[in-house]
């Protein structure tokens, strides 16, 4: 089965919505039910590349995407987490991700062809792996934690070519978590804002909700695959969504929000092809 990665970076922020009530939290973001990370559900996704695809007037788009009465010749699969902004002391803001997220990456990774990472770190809470070790306390949020060591460059190679237009500040604001430690920032840490409705008339609000969003330059993957031999619907949604390199997923879009920059990822992206 032909299978594509995609790397998706977020340019704005994000409302994945589908979670539901929590709390004071009316709209909440998609969350994975066994990790409950933040997670773009294939269906959505699916529905995101279908509206895209029908704006740039993809030919043969009911074959590729289905029908109500038969299924269609492209597999879109969830949109996983891997790098998740944080407010730091240090640089306005680190990328944060974790032993779990980078092991199951690896292995979406080795199922494309592209190839899986090496040694994975394991780190106990309290401590970080950063890429440039300085021996100094790292500070996010309003947490403190030890680095204890570098960050091994297969990764950072790896990740890069998710995310070509900021890879260059991977190497400075990368920082790898516990698996616990980072769930505790993917589960508190992303923005809620306040929306209101206004009575046109009495500037009176008529509703008012608060919705949680995925902060700008979270970085997701997904892989798109062919759904059988001979068919090549995957190339076709490549060959579109490079015109553009841009798509538009989630909630919110006439206030700007749910723009990611999508960039596919061939076989020789790997770690070995790079060195």
């Amino acid at each position: 089965m032909n299978s594509r990665l995609f790397g998706m970076l977020a340019e704005t922020s994000v409302h994945p919505g589908g979670g539901q009530d929590a709390g004071f939290v009316d709209l909440p973001v998609a969350r994975e039910k066994a990790t409950d990370y933040p997670v773009i559900v294939g269906s959505s996704l699916k529905g995101a590349i279908k509206d895209a695809m029908r704006d740039v007037q993809l030919k043969n788009i009911d074959q590729i995407f289905g029908r109500q009465e038969n299924a269609g010749q492209l597999i879109v699969g969830d949109a996983r987490l891997l790098l998740l902004p944080v407010r730091s002391l240090q640089g306005a803001y680190r990328w944060t991700t974790c032993s779990q997220l980078l092991n199951r990456f690896s292995r979406d990774a080795a199922r494309t062809g592209v190839g899986g990472l090496g040694k994975i770190p394991r780190i106990g809470d309290g401590d970080c792996m950063c890429t440039v070790a300085t021996g100094k306390p790292v500070y996010l949020e309003e947490r403190q934690f030890d680095s204890i060591g570098e960050v091994d460059g297969s990764i950072i190679e790896m990740i890069r070519p998710l995310m070509p237009s900021v890879s260059d500040f991977l190497h400075e604001r990368l920082v790898v978590l516990s698996d616990d430690d980072f769930a505790w920032f993917a589960r508190y840490g992303l923005s809620v804002n306040a929306r209101n409705q206004l009575d046109i008339e009495t500037k009176t609000s008529k509703n008012l909700w608060y919705e949680e969003t995925l902060p700008p330059d979270s970085l997701f993957y997904c892989i798109l695959s062919d759904r059988g031999p001979g068919v090549k619907a995957v190339a076709a949604i490549e060959s579109k969504l490079n015109e553009s390199g841009y798509l538009q997923v989630g909630g919110n879009q006439t206030v700007g929000q749910g723009v990611f920059a999508v960039t596919p990822i061939s076989s020789d992206a790997s770690p070995e092809a790079a060195v």
